[in-house]
């Protein structure tokens, strides 16, 4: 048998004037219902229980949010024409495209050489990074051609009445007169230029912007069988840093507007031309969502990181009894493997430290391979891609002249990088 249960009452408190009791009122206004709460104080324990977890949604959501919102239009490529920084071409680009001419920014030599037909006109940056493939490959093209201080074999490949001036380059730029007859280098007048330039083999050719010396000109303008070939010596000319110097812009807008189409091409080190491909990537084998899910967790653990994280106490800092120097902490490793004969492993640490910095110069990314490096370093510095694998990856010196030798060779690599 159940027990009856009586119906709720409100609670009553003694009124002191008369003594009798009148129910109480809940202060928040509310109804009180049989577990003594009110719409108001259950809402707040229920904000107190959720509210981390509503915030970490919405957080979640702005990140979706923008994960799906175009990116800019900006990179940091040298000689871009999305790059805005000092060393990209991104105001160059601009006033071409106000000019009318449609600006087509590729990366790979295969692009370039779809998109460079006949009435258009090609530029080509970097050419260091070609390989003799691509390099014939875009000398083929029925395009006018625009070369950044080309290397000798692109020049070679495109025309034979000029060659590159055996001389050693301006280290500052200075201004420099046109004096040549060429419209568009006349137009300009002076230019803000450095390096030594191109010399005339042929009579098909005008040189142009001379250095002081009168031999060799920064500006070289060949007609090829009704294709025009123009070649610069100094990049630097259509940078945002100095395109406002001098006829810069006049020249740059001049040379490379003479067609409503313009393919602009800057060699990646990706670009390999035929050669086979390694093998696909990890972000290939990946969805394209995986990308945004996986920083949208990573944000949510860091929250969560955040959220459940718990500190003992205050920091507390204790000076350390002695420092020591980077430079005598080399000094110090040096002398241990002299004592020690580890011919093998300072050759190492030279090595290492040349190929990183080696490669980042010539913007290699940091997980490139071994044969990757060595073609890349091959192509800048003119060397045979098995003198550049002997003095990285040879065999480790034995003796104290072995690793001078070494030392002297790496040097004189690294140098000859920093100077392309």
């Amino acid at each position: 048998m159940s027990t009856p249960v009586a119906p709720y009452s409100p609670t009553r408190v003694p009124d002191r004037a008369s003594g009798e009791t009148s129910p109480r009122a809940p202060r928040d206004g509310g109804v009180v219902i049989g577990d003594g709460t009110t719409a108001a104080t259950r809402a707040k324990v229920r904000w107190r229980r959720w509210r981390w977890v509503i915030a970490v949604a919405a957080l979640v959501g702005l990140v979706g949010v923008a994960s799906v919102l175009p990116e800019p239009r900006t990179s940091g490529v040298a000689l871009a024409p999305d790059n805005p920084a000092k060393g990209g071409a991104r105001a160059l680009a601009q006033i071409l495209g106000r000019q009318g001419v449609d600006v087509t920014y590729v990366r790979t030599s295969g692009e370039a050489s779809a998109a460079a037909k006949a009435g258009t006109t090609l530029l080509i940056t970097n050419s260091f990074l070609l390989s003799e493939d691509q390099v014939h490959e875009l000398a083929r093209t029925k395009a006018d051609l625009v070369l950044l201080d080309p290397q000798p074999l692109l020049l070679d490949a495109v025309t034979d009445a000029a060659d590159v001036a055996d001389v050693a380059p301006l280290s500052k730029p200075g201004e420099r007169d046109a004096q040549c007859a060429d419209p568009d280098a006349s137009a300009a007048g002076s230019i803000l230029a450095a390096g030594a330039g191109y010399m005339a083999t042929g009579s098909a050719a005008t040189i142009c912007f001379r250095a002081t010396d009168g031999a060799a000109g920064a500006y070289l303008a060949v007609d090829d069988g009704g294709r025009r070939v123009v070649a610069l010596g100094d990049p630097a000319v259509l940078t945002n840093a100095t395109l406002a110097s001098a006829g810069n812009a006049a020249l740059a807008v001049r040379m490379l507007g003479h067609h409503r189409r313009l393919t602009w091409y800057v060699p990646s080190t990706a670009d390999f031309g035929k050669a086979p491909a390694a093998g696909p990537a990890v972000s290939d084998l990946l969805p394209p969502w995986a990308g945004p899910v996986g920083l949208q967790l990573l944000l949510v653990a860091l929250v969560a990181g955040l959220w459940r994280g718990r500190r003992l106490g205050r920091l507390v800092t204790e000076p350390l009894p002695v420092t020591v120097r980077a430079a005598e902490t080399t000094r110090g490793r040096g002398r241990l493997y002299r004592r020690s004969r580890s011919y093998g492993h300072a050759a190492a640490a030279l090595r290492a430290g040349v190929a990183t910095r080696s490669a980042a110069r010539i913007g290699l990314p940091r997980s490139a391979g071994s044969d990757v490096v060595i073609d890349a370093l091959a192509r800048a510095t003119g060397r045979r891609a098995i003198d550049v694998a002997a003095l990285l990856y040879g065999p480790p010196p034995t003796d104290d002249a072995g690793l001078e030798h070494l030392a002297r060779g790496l040097d004189h690599l690294e140098s000859e990088v920093h100077r392309t």
